[in-house]
């Protein structure tokens, strides 16, 4: 083992040092460096790798790659760090590749209402980017994500419900191989029945597959009318089935979020908010003002059948995006119901129809075990997340964390849902990925082995190798 080590570390040092003399001062070995771009937002550790390269186009990514790959040198994509499953965490080392300096608007094709981005471009950029043009893009999984990234986890957030997520958002990608080849997945076509899908393999890939250098989404059209709306509930299965039937009713409501009764307390004391403390739903309408009318009055009659006060209403849009700004910082607000704690964010998915069932159980797992773990969710789409705040120095508590965390994803994949409906695998829900599909993962894994035989692109994640 010990000269297995010497040599890795023999190879990793070559291939650093042929990368330095491409890039520069654009590579660091510097440790506080390392450190940094080896921890996502989870609580996994920080998994340092052994330099990062910070590169400027899709030909450096593949000259980077194409070294890495021949000498067998660990190769693992960064954006922003906005993780939460240890998916940028080097488990064996390697060489990091920092896209936030990849971060241009590369086109807008308002017409074909589609747009080429750079995988360091954030949500949040973009959005302000394409502000003059009457056009947006909704994915929004709160955090001011990259692109690349987004598109690497196959994110989501609070407008799937609506918009979909980002696999149904990716028209098309431009991706570096294991061995430093640069390939194009698909045309900005909307629709084509051309040979493998190869874009939705590497949407959710999380860097196991290649490095996503250029992305092409698509847009919308800024919708005529937006109106936001709060309504709480005396029980979570009171909000819960009025989101069920909303959803079953076909309303194209665009957001439609769960937050019990202490995540709502969290809030409040965080954000300076003031809403009941009690279950509740955050609601979003987009559209002409009369279907936005329509929609919000339909919504609140099915609120009320199920002891739903009345909305507590606004279209001004600084008060929706405060609302919604409290909302994106639930987990900071979690935070500081136990500034000693850390923050264990997990999140399934289940069928709409088991929801309300799977939320009351993990509800009462909760307080059977005494911590606390505010719950939030899409609940639109039958997604939803749980925050537990645990002291991982304390063994008893860490073991009744991870106790109730296995429960939760075995009690969703019991429904038919899903360890993750949006965090990804990473290396933090390996074996839940082997509970979940059993075979499948072996093909999963054959197609890993297909394009990274050596087994360089983020190794450790998604499937062990």
């Amino acid at each position: 083992m010990k000269a297995q080590a010497a040599t890795d570390t023999d190879r990793y040092r070559d291939a650093i040092q042929r990368i330095k003399q491409r890039l520069g001062d654009r590579l660091s070995t510097a440790s506080a460096v390392c450190e940094k771009y080896g921890k996502d937002e989870s609580f996994h550790p920080s998994l340092p790798p052994d330099a990062v390269a910070t590169v400027h186009t899709t030909e450096e990514v593949a000259e980077v790659v194409a070294i890495c790959a021949q000498h067998h040198t660990p190769v693992i994509a960064y954006g922003t760090g906005t993780a939460l499953e240890g998916q940028v965490g080097a488990l064996n080392g390697g060489v990091c590749i920092n896209l936030a300096a990849m971060n241009e608007v590369l086109r807008v094709n308002a017409e074909d209402l589609d747009v080429v981005v750079q995988p360091g471009v954030t949500r949040k950029q973009l959005n302000t980017y394409l502000r003059d043009t009457g056009l947006f893009f909704p994915i929004d999984p709160g955090a001011d994500a990259s692109l690349g990234g987004m598109t690497a986890t196959r994110a989501s957030g609070t407008n799937a419900v609506r918009y979909g997520t980002m696999r149904e958002n990716v028209l098309a990608l431009t991706v570096v191989l294991a061995d430093g080849r640069v390939i194009r997945t698909s045309k900005r076509a909307r629709k084509s029945a051309a040979g493998y899908d190869l874009t939705r393999l590497f949407v959710g890939s999380e860097g196991t597959l290649g490095v996503i250098t250029e992305i092409t989404l698509r847009l919308y059209g800024i919708p005529e009318a937006m109106s936001s709306a709060v309504c709480s509930f005396p029980t979570l299965d009171d909000a819960v089935n009025c989101v069920i039937l909303t959803i079953q009713m076909g309303i194209p409501v665009a957001r439609i979020e769960l937050l019990d009764d202490v995540q709502l307390d969290a809030i409040n004391r965080y954000s300076g908010t003031d809403f009941p403390v009690a279950p509740t739903l955050f609601l979003e309408f987009h559209g002409s003002t009369a279907s936005v009318r329509e929609q919000a009055e339909t919504v609140q009659s099915i609120a009320h059948d199920h002891s739903g006060g009345d909305f507590s209403w606004t279209t001004d849009p600084e008060q929706r995006n405060k609302m919604w700004q409290a909302r994106h910082d639930a987990a900071y607000a979690c935070k500081a119901l136990r500034p000693d704690g850390q923050i264990w964010a997990t999140d399934v998915c289940v069928p709409i129809s088991q929801l309300a069932e799977c939320i009351s159980e993990t509800k009462r797992d909760i307080d059977a075990s005494q911590l606390v773990a505010p719950i939030v969710g899409h609940v639109g789409d039958g997604n939803f997340h749980l925050v537990l705040l645990v002291d991982h120095d304390d063994p008893d508590e860490l073991q009744r964390a991870q106790a109730l965390h296995e429960r939760m994803v075995m009690r969703a994949l019991s429904m038919d849902g899903t360890c993750t409906g949006e965090h990804g695998i990473g290396y933090g829900k390996l074996d839940f990925l082997q509970a979940e599909h059993g075979e499948a993962v072996n093909v999963m894994r054959s197609i890993k082995l297909a394009l990274d035989p050596h087994n360089i692109m983020n190794p450790g994640k998604i499937v062990r190798v």
